[in-house]
């Protein structure tokens, strides 16, 4: 689901808001979360999970091409840790068997690390 499909799904669902103020209120949420995120904060949706920042130290990389070594900076990356309830209903759902068939992470990067 893209922003403008949970938008027009919430709208739906609320025919009392208008389009227009269902949009500024997601678009406030995620910018809430995200300017928690940069300023180093937790942001935890009870039920839903909690969003952190990890650092990941400078290292010494290759080129893939070249095999020659690469400073690779330090960096930070967004983390999500579902919460119980959400792990639960995901475990109880039934999924189709075609949206499990990708390599097991959600980063989408097809590289195997969740983090």
């Amino acid at each position: 689901m893209i922003k403008s499909e949970l938008v027009a799904r919430l709208a739906q669902a609320n025919p009392h808001l208008y389009q227009r103020d269902v949009e500024r209120i997601v678009s406030t949420i995620f910018d809430e979360i995200s300017a928690a995120l940069s300023r180093g904060d937790r942001v935890e949706l009870r039920g839903f999970g909690a969003f952190s920042v990890k650092s990941r130290p400078a290292r010494t990389g290759r080129n893939p091409r070249t095999g020659a070594p690469v400073h690779v900076e330090e960096k930070f990356v967004p983390f999500f840790k579902t919460g119980k309830e959400l792990r639960e209903r995901l475990n109880n759902a039934d999924i189709p068997e075609h949206l499990l068939a990708g390599d097991g992470d959600d980063d989408g990067y097809g590289d195997g690390d969740d983090e």
